[in-house]
């Protein structure tokens, strides 16, 4: 191109202004001799994809901007390159569309060469290109092929479910779509873990997300998994913010029962979130701030075949706070050492957290994709107090905390033959809290650690027969060991315990799909190592269209877990933190096992959607300090088992600019221990009636709001015995429990706002304006109740009441690219 610029400044006497690196790699055919100048400059611009324009007689300018093309291509199917008549071809942002004719063909014209086409078929990936890539200066149509979509089984049943980008799957599972997410009551962003409460059957009894409890579960008996690294820490304040950032997330499954054979190790729920896993082409981010944190997140093309998706948040807590700040800080630190008031010294905190997340996506052909992932989650807290010694001089002591996540992982799925595939998947996952723990009183300092190292490997193979069947088949293989280390200052103490546990698992299952029946039956073999021990793990989830309206739902699963959470009230983490990661052993901390069956009828109509399940869970092998009881059990050693059995109701009807929704749960959980007396109480979880409602409205076109409320029972808890209130344990004194989770807090209640205005700042920048409040009638709930000894009266408990967040505001500003 150069040579025929230089060539074309002489033979017409003119001035070419243009970039060289714009230049430097174009080919080109000379133009004719016989063409005037005009002619040749349309010349240049049909066969290149740089704009010429002739300023006069005497200047032609050469740009890469506000060029326009006709693009054509070819769409065929990845199988036998057969064409795909109907495929849908977009232009992104300005709307223009079309579809394929018989032989796959389109055509579009006159659109800008910076323009993104996103080509889509049903049962197959959809695909983008940028003009510039379909663009051929011989008008050659580029054959494009798509590839079929392994999860075509799995169909969406209710595209709109509460809320626009919550959907149903035809097995039974949720999946949020963050893309799509319109907004919930509260909320001002799609935070993952918040989002997913809003179904039934699915609480937090201390408004957690690091407390999730699923039918009556504790949270680490949910299977966390992040692009199929597993998570042993969902949270930053302590629970109150999901620890996932939501910007490159592109859908999260739940599922609470009927779970697929290839997971385990959560006897409560699996909650499955995937990342973006389509290479574009096309460079995209965005950036955020709210009166938490600030994030930003980018999609970086690096070739045709290589891309690089990151994302990064931190708090701002630490340069100034904000009334948010301020009411989760009072929620997250209340009866802890860091809130403790203290007339003789001086004390300080200081908070802050952060997460990151990095993505390679290498195609190395139509059939075969590389995925390589990074996690990294903090939370870090230090706790300073100045005092005078009794020579009169200042001193400091500090005290800190922190927890961190992180994850590694990779997968390679390969496309062998149109029926077989397989996704081989390797991970790294790596958990620790950390905290030193500075005591004035005594001058003495206490260390504690608890680390996690998971390492694991499993491989899918997928047949697929035919349209409607499909056969999975795979192995599984997980090396986990756990760390719990204290020592002591004065008096000298240290205590190290190291488990580590080899897992390997086979599992297989058949999933079909035809007219109105959906079925996938699957069975799981475990195998414990370290106890020669084999599971068998059977899984059905049926699903029988009766009528055009109704639907019933059969699910059952056995499942284990091999892992859990100790409530640790001696050594707690500066008072933060409690629960410590184990292994199971066997022997005092058995395998936990689960038995979950339900039953479902579902009715649609006219998009008004009403469900009713009824189920049944039991799950024997728990222990007593995994609970966290705050009663005569609070230090005793025990297993036992819960069962929990409930009906779960939700009626939600939508239309174009709004969705309303009621749910109502009614369940009974209860614990039994053998050993303990009495044999069976309520369970720590133990919430008899549950009911919200909510409702978004699309007030006009970029203007949504959403309301909704939440009351439930309050939670058992057990009081001391009146008029005898503590009791000595040799040289200790401690409370005299009653009967065990004899009472019930009062109820809770909480209604929850969000406004959210979406606008274009410029053609391609976007921006959104949105404000949320949580308890906005600020009601006085309690969450959790128990009693400590009186330090000035042994003989009286004092009573200890945590409460929920007060009235608590939240805005959010973000713009996108």
């Amino acid at each position: 191109m150069s040579e025929v610029i230089i060539a074309l400044e002489k033979q017409f006497n003119i001035k070419f202004s243009y970039a060289v690196e714009d230049v430097a790699n174009i080919t080109i055919d000379k133009p004719k001799p016989s063409l005037t100048l005009l002619e040749t400059i349309d010349y240049l611009n049909s066969k290149t994809l740089l704009n010429f324009k002739a300023l006069d007689d005497r200047y032609v300018t050469v740009s890469v901007l506000n060029k326009t093309v006709s693009v054509c291509g070819i769409v065929l199917a990845d199988a036998n390159k057969s064409p795909l008549i109907g495929a849908s071809v977009l232009v992104n942002n300005i709307q223009r569309s079309t579809i394929t004719t018989e032989n796959g063909k389109f055509n579009i014209k006159n659109i800008s060469i910076t323009a993104t086409l996103t080509i889509s078929y049903i049962g197959f990936e959809s695909r983008n290109f940028t003009a510039q890539e379909l663009f051929s200066a011989q008008n050659n149509c580029k054959e494009i092929v798509l590839t079929t979509r392994n999860e075509e089984l799995n169909q969406v049943l209710i595209p709109v479910y509460l809320t626009p980008g919550l959907q149903k799957y035809l097995d039974g599972s949720t999946v949020l779509n963050t893309k799509k997410f319109a907004i919930l009551p509260g909320l001002i962003d799609p935070d993952i873990l918040q989002s997913i409460q809003a179904l039934p059957g699915i609480e937090s009894t201390n408004e957690s997300i690091a407390n999730i409890n699923v039918r009556g579960g504790t949270n680490d008996q949910n299977l966390v998994l992040w692009d199929n690294i597993k998570m042993y820490h969902s949270g930053h304040f302590f629970g109150l913010i999901s620890a996932y950032n939501p910007n490159l997330t592109n859908k999260v499954i739940v599922s609470k029962n009927g779970t697929s054979a290839q997971y385990s190790d959560g006897v409560s729920s699996t909650i499955n979130m995937y990342t973006k896993d389509l290479v574009t082409n096309t460079f995209s981010g965005g950036a955020g701030i709210n009166s938490i944190s600030t994030d930003a997140f980018l999609e970086i093309p690096i070739t045709k075949k290589v891309e690089l998706h990151v994302s990064g948040r931190r708090s701002i807590t630490d340069l100034f706070s904000t009334p948010t700040y301020t009411k989760y800080f009072d929620r997250s630190f209340q009866d802890t050492e860091i809130n403790a008031d203290s007339e003789q010294r001086d004390t300080a905190s200081d908070f802050y957290f952060y997460d990151y997340t990095a993505k390679v996506l290498f195609d190395l052909s139509e059939k075969h994709q590389f995925r390589a992932n990074i996690i990294g989650i903090n939370n870090a807290l230090e706790y300073s107090e100045r005092f005078i010694t009794n020579a009169n001089k200042t001193e400091s002591k500090t005290s800190n905390l922190s927890q961190k996540n992180n994850g590694y992982g990779g997968n390679w799925k390969a496309q062998w033959t149109s029926k077989l595939s397989t996704n081989f998947i390797t991970y790294f996952s790596k958990y620790n809290i950390d905290a030193t723990d500075y005591r004035v009183e005594t001058d003495q300092r206490l260390t504690e650690a608890n680390e996690v190292q998971e390492t694991g490997i499993k491989i899918n193979a997928n047949y697929k027969s035919n349209d409607h069947l499909n056969f999975l088949l795979g192995y599984q293989f997980n090396e986990t060991g756990m760390l719990n280390q204290t020592t002591v200052s004065n008096p000298i103490y240290s205590s190290t315990k190291k488990e580590v546990l080899l897992n390997h698992a086979l599992f297989s299952e058949v999933e079909y799909s035809k007219n109105k029946t959906y079925l996938r039956m699957g069975m799981r073999l475990n195998y414990f190592q370290k106890f020669e021990k084999f599971l068998v793990e059977p899984r059905i989830n049926i699903r029988q269209q009766v009528s055009d309206q109704i639907a019933l739902k059969l699910e059952g699963e056995f499942k284990n877990q091999s892992t859990t959470q100790i409530v640790d009230f001696e050594d707690d983490f500066l008072g933060v933190e409690k629960r410590r990661w184990i292994v199971v052993n066997n022997t005092d901390i058995p395998i936990a096992r689960s038995k979950q069956g339900s039953f479902g009828v579902e009715f649609n109509t006219k998009k008004l959607n009403i469900e009713a399940t009824t189920f049944y869970k039991i799950v024997d092998g728990i222990t007593a300090s995994n609970q966290g009881f705050y009663n005569s059990f609070q230090y005793k050693n025990a297993h036992g088992s819960y069962t929990a059995k409930g009906i779960e109701f939700l009626a939600n009807k939508t239309a174009r600019q709004y969705s309303i929704w009621a749910s109502y749960t009614f369940s009974t959980n209860n614990y039994e221990f053998d050993t303990f007396t009495p044999v069976t109480f309520p369970n720590n979880a133990d919430i008899r009636h549950s009911a919200s409602f909510g409702f978004y409205y699309l007030i006009i076109k970029n203007l949504k709001i959403a309301v909704g409320g939440i009351w439930r029972n309050g939670i058992p808890f057990t009081t001391p015995i009146q008029d005898n209130e503590t009791t000595q344990s040799g040289n200790n004194t401690m409370v005299n429990y009653g009967s065990p989770n004899s009472t019930n807090l009062d109820n809770f209640m909480r209604l929850d706002a969000s406004l959210n205005y979406n606008f274009n700042l410029s053609s391609v920048v976007k921006a959104s304006f949105t404000a949320g409040v949580i308890n906005a009638t600020n009601q006085n709930n309690v969450i959790n109740r128990y009693y400590k000894v009186n330090p000035n009266n042994s003989k009286d408990a004092i009573q200890v009441d945590n409460k929920s967040l007060g009235l608590t505001p939240n805005l959010s500003f973000r713009v996108n690219f």
